[in-house]
């Protein structure tokens, strides 16, 4: 914290009490260069992480609701919870990252099942299907021709597949 008197980055911590509303914290600071007295509030951020729907609506990001969607891709597939856990944790960690404070929902889709397709095909198909929203076939079709190619790409000699 900088000093407000001298610009000074270090203090210390006189005091610390709980504001009446128990909604932010007082704490009295100490400059360690010009031993001045100076008060900062601590609050909890409660500006939401929002995602940016195909139409441009924005709504809320929820974990639980990209949980609830891989569980469907991966129901009756060999894919951990844990794995699906990992998912969600770098969905969530990419929205925080973002400088705004929001993320596409193409974007997100696409990290999602990027992560996916690494651990289940059958799972990845699924959740590409209700993500992609394929308007017919053919659409369909031709991502499975993508990843049938991408299976059967060789391997570059001298490296080996990173397993996750």
């Amino acid at each position: 914290m900088k000093c407000p008197f001298c610009g000074f980055e270090n203090d210390k911590v006189v005091d610390s009490r709980e504001s009446k509303e128990a909604d932010s914290i007082r704490r009295r600071r100490e400059c360690l260069k010009c031993h001045k007295r100076f008060t900062t509030y601590e609050r909890i951020d409660e500006i939401p992480y929002m995602v940016v729907k195909k139409d441009g609506r924005r709504e809320r990001f929820d974990r639980q609701k990209i949980l609830t969607g891989l569980m469907h891709a991966c129901e009756k597939r060999p894919v951990p919870i844990g794995k699906l856990e990992q998912i969600v944790n770098e969905s969530e960690a990419f929205v925080i990252e973002s400088p705004e404070r929001e993320r596409k929902t193409s974007e997100l889709g696409e990290l999602i099942m990027n992560r996916l397709r690494r651990y289940d095909k059958v799972a990845y198909v699924r959740f590409a299907s209700v993500y992609l929203d394929f308007k017919d076939v053919q659409e369909f079709m031709a991502e499975l021709k993508d990843l049938l190619k991408a299976k059967e790409a060789p391997e570059p000699k001298g490296k080996t597949a990173a397993k996750s």
